[in-house]
């Protein structure tokens, strides 16, 4: 099918060109060799990218590859794209930011690249759930991905004899068990607006259709029908939590959970290592959000959080799959999850994280949902629209302005969408 680029998509690149200049690559080029660059928006990764630098460029002797990990990656990439001056690879996660993208006709169809085999099918159908309509061909690489639910003490969990519940009637009386003995159950960090979406995410995979945000788009329902139950649980969480979680932030929330103030954190496996530079002696381990009332009907919300885009202007996509096997490497990923405590997309026997343990079984199985928020435009700000409810409280007030704002931020995919259903059908 043929794509077309998007006017708003556009627009936004635009104004962010107005913000930043774009960078520089750094090392001076070698004329004899196929120059590579990467830039990927994982700052947090930098040394492990700088040492995928490194060791590529002591063992190829025709291609010289240079990596950037900048602060504000995707400010910079927008204003790159705006000028048209490309990288050859993007390392981005499997937001809307990549359906943007896709739609813009910027990146390259990988399916010729042989590395695809080894992903699990999983994460590959994320990708394509991204898509804002059906579009032929393959767009990115999965590299490594996340996972939202539950952190515990499992010390804590092991002293006082409390078991991992199963469904929401388990997990509302595991709460209440734990603040009868004087301890708190969870901590909130909702000082910082973005946190307020960890908990919103795990318990949303389980209670609105996975394709919540393309029903809509396409008029089959509402977010006021199929976030209710969402809201409302989220609602009866905060019970759990300290008397003001809005008074800290996710440093704090780490710090205290790491410190013993706390059973459980809401919260994302990227965590870890923010908890754990606190405590590195703290027995962590992790369990699926269980919102849902039937133990059979959780699912792990796990996203991918980096993969690999090889861009449409690239002039050597085979060096850039040369490249892309080298990042691909068992040893190579076995590194990142090391470091950055995360699952991979890659199919194989690799020691995941111990905080994962929990986790295990859904990851095998493959039984993982995309979060919601990776659907979600920025402009909309929901982070912030569900701080705002759960400091008012009002599920009616919350979830009119979350269809009227969707309509509003949405304008655009919405029209792409209901042309495509004009020429097409359903755009499912």
């Amino acid at each position: 099918m043929k794509r077309r680029k998007m006017k708003y998509l556009k627009a936004a690149l635009c104004c962010t060109a107005a913000a930043m200049a774009a960078g520089g690559c750094g090392n001076a080029p070698e004329d004899d060799k196929t120059q590579i660059e990467i830039v990927q928006y994982k700052p947090e990764a930098a040394n492990y990218f700088s040492m995928v630098e490194k060791e590529f460029n002591e063992t190829h002797d025709d291609i010289q590859l240079k990596i950037s990990s900048p602060n504000d990656a995707m400010t910079i990439l927008r204003t790159r794209f705006i000028r048209e001056d490309y990288p050859d690879i993007i390392g981005i996660g499997g937001d809307i930011n990549y359906s943007y993208f896709v739609e813009a006709e910027i990146l390259a169809d990988v399916s010729d690249y042989k590395g695809l085999q080894n992903i699990n099918q999983a994460y590959l159908d994320i990708d394509e759930a991204l898509e804002l309509v059906p579009t032929d061909g393959t767009y990115a690489v999965p590299y490594v991905a996340n996972a939202a639910g539950v952190l515990y003490n499992r010390d804590m969990f092991a002293e006082h004899g409390w078991e991992i519940p199963q469904n929401w009637e388990e997990m509302i009386s595991l709460c209440e068990e734990i603040k009868a003995e004087g301890i708190l159950p969870f901590y909130f960090g909702f000082k910082d607006i973005w946190t307020c979406l960890a908990p919103w995410n795990a318990m949303a995979v389980d209670l609105a259709p996975a394709d919540t945000a393309k029903q809509v788009n396409r008029g089959e329902t509402t977010f006021s029908t199929e976030y209710r139950e969402v809201s409302e649980k989220y609602l009866k969480l905060l019970n759990y939590g300290p008397d003001d979680p809005f008074a800290y932030g996710y440093n704090d929330a780490c710090t205290a959970f790491a410190r013993g103030e706390s059973a459980m954190y809401p919260i994302g496996s990227y965590a870890a290592p923010q908890i754990l530079s606190v405590n590195p002696d703290l027995n962590l381990d992790s369990f699926v959000m269980p919102a849902c009332d039937n133990q059979e009907d959780n699912t792990l919300n796990s996203g991918i959080d980096l993969q690999f885009c090889v861009m449409a202007d690239c002039p050597n996509k085979e060096a850039a799959y040369e490249v892309l096997d080298f990042l691909l490497a068992d040893e190579n990923i076995q590194k990142y999850i090391d470091a950055q405590t995360a699952i991979p997309c890659k199919e194989g026997d690799f020691a995941l994280p111990s905080i994962l343990d929990g986790m295990t079984d859904y990851i095998l199985a493959g039984n993982m949902t995309d979060y919601q928020d990776h659907y979600y435009p920025s402009e909309m700000a929901v982070d912030a629209q569900i701080q705002t409810f759960l400091l008012q409280k009002d599920v009616n007030a919350f979830l009119s302005k979350f269809d009227t704002d969707w309509q509003r931020y949405n304008r655009d995919i919405i029209r792409l969408v209901q042309d495509y259903e004009k020429e097409h059908g359903n755009a499912n």
